[in-house]
């Protein structure tokens, strides 16, 4: 993650509410829920490790940190509730990766949800209001993913959404060692004019 050439941006609330799930700012006790997802092994499955406390506890205040000066980046998700705040159920959002990819400078959308909360299509909600964030709210040309190859699950959603894969994009990351399984990367597009409902 990375503040470089950020610009506050007032992003609406009602932007970041869906029928199901909202975006929000994190607070202090989405820590503990946080770092006990971040601990699971298989919700970190296609990730290098899982985290410890205190570096779950970092990345979450990152990530609010980053809201902070630019108005947008990977929120909180809760579970909507009439009128009163859901639980949390893991993160969701646009950024700008620090990393020298291949296809930098870029901004992509990422999630992660708990494990309780798989396969009930709420990351489908989330992503699709960070992406109509990213297009109508802060004027995005294009929003990128990937994800490592494996990750069937994280690349059905982003085929849901609209992305494609060519993969004469797909790349290693440089922040996986050489050799390692994880390494090999895909990448999916979406430009403004290619969402779905958007194509004339």
């Amino acid at each position: 993650m990375t503040t470089a050439g950020a610009r506050r941006t007032a992003i609406d609330p009602a932007r970041l509410q869906g029928p199901r799930v909202r975006l929000r700012p994190w607070r202090p006790d989405d820590l503990a829920p946080f770092a006990a997802m971040s601990a699971d092994a298989q919700t970190m499955a296609w990730f290098l490790s899982t985290m410890d406390r205190a570096a779950s506890d970092a990345m979450a205040q990152c990530c609010q940190a980053l809201i902070d000066a630019q108005g947008w980046g990977f929120w909180a998700v809760e579970l909507a509730a009439a009128g009163a705040d859901g639980p949390f159920i893991g993160l969701c959002g646009l950024n700008r990766p620090a990393w020298p990819l291949p296809f930098a400078p870029c901004v992509e959308i990422g999630w992660r949800l708990a494990r309780p909360w798989w396969g009930r299509g709420l990351a489908a909600e989330a992503a699709a209001l960070a992406l109509q964030v990213g297009f109508d709210e802060l004027g995005l040309d294009e929003i990128v993913a990937f994800t490592v190859v494996g990750n069937q699950r994280s690349r059905t959603l982003m085929a849901r959404l609209g992305m494609t894969h060519d993969e004469a994009d797909d790349f290693d990351h440089p922040a996986v060692p050489a050799g390692h399984p994880l390494q090999r990367h895909v990448l999916y597009r979406l430009a403004r004019g290619d969402r779905p409902g958007q194509r004339t």
